[in-house]
């Protein structure tokens, strides 16, 4: 078996054949011809981008600068360790008795040391007065991925070059030029595609390249690298913001099913088209649309779809694709969490005068024989209230208003909407009089699923001091319908009393029962004198901010 990948037979022989490098290739050339070159180099940057290629290549060129003009003549004098497996103390001691003897023939002997920051520190501190003082006659390069593991002490003795991703644009021609010489055919969109899943890495795209060279019968297109890397075509990703703007729930779901039955993963899927959305976004302006690294047939879908989105639109629907791509690995039902993402992003308005709450169109909107609700239309006298965007609330449940303090000032509401709040006290207050409102029983399973949904709602709406009041007691008691909490200080309670009306107001609506209450109980904790460990330092904390409970239920944060 004579194959050899394209990673090895298209490696780069001199440094005008380094794809992608010329600030790094530019600057070693010129050190070599004015003999500035010092003896200790560092390669850093990501993997596959050319660090150790240009160590060999420049291992090459400062002995052909001494007159060599056979590869044979100096390959004896490079020698590479990989330092992931020789990364002891005993390891640099034999490099260092080799580094004393100087070489049988041209002027250098160079040492490759790849993976370098795989080394003990034991080994680093051996290895520190032979690489700030080498023989004339060596020169080290060493290579990492991670240049934050190699100590200081190290850094500071080696002139360090700085290897970048390599960009899409020049991926793609590289490729071009290797379907060129091996006689094939490829789609520049084809080339693109693979460009864009090596994510800057030459070596990946070209062991993608292989493979789809391997799965194609000579002519690469789109849709054979879509297939063979299990990745998705751009079309889909436009299909499916097709679907958002014509509001189908039903296609959007369908088309989504479609994707999982033919092995595609729904991670992916979102992340992918949080990537569509913000490349539709910059394609918005003509000054950054040449940020997109696709070609230019792409290039013009893309312009077009996105003069079909408003930015308001653009900017909604990325907040929900984002916020799902965050939470999918933490989710139980991942395949849910993308389902009700992509009915909220086919429920968007994309018309900016129907600026409204995100919900999920109802099943009534696709029949014909039915009117859209009316509360996709709301009146535009009508101020919505901040605690309607609770999306947990079916079209037909009443609103919970958190904006009494501003009702009381006149600010941010309408003249109708206080006529609205004042109008429905006063039935409040006749139903009172009448003795008519409605005590219906619940179990404490009901009211926890209330409970935490107005946690949710206050999360939402970064209302942060009265939910870390609210979760302090981990679970609060009903007791002959009066809730029972139990906070650790009196400026805690008197906190909570001043907002108790409206977590009242949510509850009883909810539970459709007017005599639930709350029992506030204060259970301040002894103090030490002196404070031990950690959670006594945080309890401690926590009673001059309370902030920090929410801090560490909101990120699950251990102590």
């Amino acid at each position: 078996m004579n194959y050899i990948v394209s990673a090895l037979k298209y490696r780069p022989q001199k440094f005008e054949e380094v794809v992608g490098q010329q600030a790094v290739t530019n600057t070693l050339k010129n050190a070599i011809a004015k003999d500035h070159l010092a003896q200790a180099l560092l390669f850093t940057g990501p993997r596959g981008v050319g660090k150790t290629t240009c160590a060999r290549i420049l291992a090459k060129e400062i002995n052909k600068a001494e007159g060599l003009s056979s590869e044979e003549d100096f390959a004896f004098n490079i020698f590479e360790l990989d330092a992931a497996s020789n990364n002891s103390v005993d390891d640099i001691r034999n490099l260092i008795e080799q580094v004393r003897i100087p070489p049988q023939v041209g002027k250098y002997k160079v040492y490759i040391i790849d993976e370098v920051h795989m080394l003990s520190t034991q080994a680093f501190n051996a290895f520190l007065k032979t690489l700030e003082e080498p023989p004339a006659h060596a020169v080290f390069i060493l290579a990492t991925t991670e240049k934050h593991k190699i100590i200081p002490t190290i850094l500071s003795r080696c002139q360090i070059y700085d290897f970048k991703r390599i960009s899409a644009f020049d991926i793609k021609e590289h490729l071009k030029n290797i379907v060129d010489k091996e006689g094939l055919e490829a789609e520049e969109d084809a080339l693109f595609l693979i460009a864009q899943k090596a994510d800057g890495a030459l070596r990946d795209a070209l062991s993608l390249f292989d493979k789809v060279v391997s799965y194609s019968d000579g002519k690469i297109t789109r849709k054979i690298v879509s297939e063979s890397m299990s990745i998705l075509d751009y079309d889909a990703y436009f299909k499916v913001v097709d679907l958002m703007l014509q509001n189908d729930v039903p296609g959007i779901l369908n088309f989504f099913n479609d994707l999982l039955h033919q092995g595609f993963d729904a991670h992916q899927f979102i992340a992918g088209l949080s990537g569509h959305l913000r490349d539709l976004l910059v394609a918005k302006d003509t000054q950054t649309v040449n940020l997109l690294e696709v070609s230019d047939n792409i290039k013009e879908q893309y312009k077009k779809q996105a003069q079909s989105l408003s930015l308001s639109y653009l900017m909604q629907a990325l907040d929900l694709t984002t916020q799902t791509d965050i939470n999918y690995k933490s989710s139980k039902s991942p395949q849910l969490l993308v389902e009700l993402t992509l009915m909220k992003l086919a429920s968007l308005q994309s018309d900016e005068a129907k600026k409204k709450i995100v919900e999920i169109l109802p099943a009534s909107h696709f029949k014909n024989s039915v009117s859209k609700i009316s509360v996709f239309t709301p009146k535009p006298e009508k101020k919505l209230t901040s605690l309607e965007t609770d999306q947990t609330q079916s079209v037909a449940e009443p609103k919970v208003d958190f904006k009494e303090k501003e009702a009381s000032t006149g600010i941010g509401l309408s003249l109708n909407a206080l006529r609205n709040i004042k109008s429905e006290k006063e039935k409040l207050k006749q139903l009172q009089a009448q003795k008519t409102l409605p005590k219906e029983p619940f179990t404490q399973a009901q009211f926890e699923v209330r409970w935490h949904k107005y946690l949710d709602i206050l999360r939402k709406h970064q209302e942060k001091n009265l939910l870390s009041i609210l979760t302090i007691d981990p679970k609060p008691r009903i007791i002959d319908h009066k809730i029972h909490v139990t906070l650790t200080s009196q400026v805690l309670k008197d906190e909570l009393q001043q907002n108790k009306e409206k977590i009242l107001k949510y509850l009883r609506e909810k539970l459709q029962n007017y005599e639930i209450d709350f029992v506030i109980e204060v259970k301040e904790e002894k103090r030490s004198e002196f404070i031990y460990s950690k959670k006594d330092k945080f309890n401690k904390l926590v009673e001059k901010y309370p902030d920090l409970h929410y801090l560490k239920n909101k990120f699950k944060l251990d102590i």
